[in-house]
């Protein structure tokens, strides 16, 4: 017997489910509003409005319309956070409410576990405006902790008023899935019974859209916004910068139970890999992503053939979106033909820390509406991408057990898979 399933003289690992969730997004920042013009296939790609990009190589972002933190935060403490640590204490908030969970009750079983890229980017380029420009005297003495990619956890905590496992992940574009990852292990060996995680981005400024479009990876189609972001097309050029947050409440499924929680799905497994290869680029060959794909499905104690539904890192890199190819065939074997695959950012972009916890979102509410959201843009397949990629509009289809992947910078590989809960 395996050791995720328990062996002789051990208590069985304690299941983790999925019972509140919350985002904001470039398409909206409430789940309801985000699904609907998700599956919908709308794209939040737009002209930047954030700051003069007219000297940027880059024009076009996707960015979250009409977010205004005092409506989760006091003016106050808005003014002493950075948009991403805004980002995460609103999802947070949202995940509590959809959750019916009180964290105050049980403050000390209950922790928060959020991840991010880049942290107060906002805040840290604003800050060296004015040293340059003013002097070092009139640096804001929150500088500090408004910058650190740890606060998104930290504010959470704060504002929720946790007092069990309190961590953060800066993993690339792999925190937010890794944030998840990490909080499901809290749980399986007892450190907590509910777990805030997620992710929290803000990287759209002149300086995180400039660092992106000197190393080419982002897509220069400025004349096109919305179409700018195409994963598994031949035309893909690179990604799309996005923002925003998501956050799941993972609970130990006895403690849910007693409280009758509605449970979305149980996260079954997760798994991790390293690819040792290079700083920005992915192992071309998928082997080190397919480790991840096949620890997580090994820890769910599934097969290759339950999974219905994948949840694409999809950047719309040249390299990256074919090893993600080669890395389903990989892991997936014959089966990987018959696995229905999209990618959210073709919509929202690349929200990098924040990717895995949006699409985290995504992937359960394609198990619990049986409706899988497209991969809008593909209309010239690349011929190294040629598996089923839902392209350009959603799908009906049943989903027992799905998986999500989220690969960063560094080469940090994370796989999630959730499996329908039915009591």
């Amino acid at each position: 017997m395996s050791a995720a399933n328990g062996s002789a003289g051990t208590q069985p690992a304690r299941r983790v489910v999925v019972t509140g969730m919350g985002v904001v997004s470039p398409l909206g920042c409430e789940v309801d509003r985000f699904w609907r013009r998700l599956v919908a296939g709308e794209s939040a790609v737009r002209e930047i409005t954030r700051f003069d990009h007219s000297d940027q190589r880059v024009h076009i972002a996707a960015e979250v319309p009409d977010f205004d933190p005092v409506e989760y935060v006091d003016k106050r403490t808005a003014r002493r956070l950075d948009l991403f640590g805004q980002y995460a204490v609103a999802a947070a908030k949202m995940a509590r409410d959809d959750a019916g969970v009180e964290p105050r009750a049980e403050a000390e079983r209950t922790g928060a576990l959020v991840g991010s890229g880049v942290g107060g980017l906002q805040t840290l380029h604003v800050e060296i405006e004015k040293l340059l420009n003013q002097g070092p005297e009139r640096t804001n003495p929150l500088l500090i902790p408004m910058m650190i990619p740890n606060m998104g956890a930290a504010q959470v905590s704060l504002e929720l008023g946790t007092k069990g496992p309190l961590s953060s992940t800066c993993t690339a574009c792999a925190a937010g899935s890794d944030a998840i990852a990490q909080a499901f292990h809290v749980i399986r060996r007892g450190d907590a019974d509910v777990m805030f995680a997620g992710g929290s981005e803000a990287p759209i400024s002149a300086i995180g859209v400039a660092g992106f479009a000197a190393a080419r990876s982002l897509s220069r189609r400025n004349d096109d916004p919305q179409a700018a972001s195409r994963p598994f097309d031949a035309g893909r050029d690179g990604f799309v910068i996005g923002e925003g947050a998501g956050c799941l409440v993972l609970e130990e499924l006895e403690h849910a139970l007693r409280r009758d929680a509605r449970i979305y799905a149980e996260l079954a497994g997760v798994g991790f890999s390293s690819d040792s290869f290079h700083m920005t680029a992915p192992d071309e060959t998928g082997r080190s992503q397919a480790r991840a794909m096949r620890a997580a499905l090994d820890m769910a104690g599934l097969r290759p053939g339950d999974i219905a539904y994948i949840n694409a890192h999809g950047t719309a890199t040249k390299t990256g979106d074919v090893a993600e190819t080669k890395a389903v065939k990989i892991a997936f074997g014959g089966h990987a033909r018959k696995v229905a695959i999209s990618s959210n950012k073709s919509m929202i972009g690349h929200c990098l820390g924040a990717s895995g916890a949006i699409e985290a979102v995504a992937t359960v509410l394609t198990m619990v509406n049986s409706l899988a959201p497209p991969t809008i843009n593909l209309t010239d397949p690349d011929p190294e991408c040629d598996l089923d990629y839902i392209p350009l509009e959603s799908r009906f289809m049943k989903v027992d057990a799905a998986a999500s992947n989220s690969f960063g910078f560094g080469g940090h590989n994370v796989t999630l898979v959730f499996r329908r809960y039915d009591g």
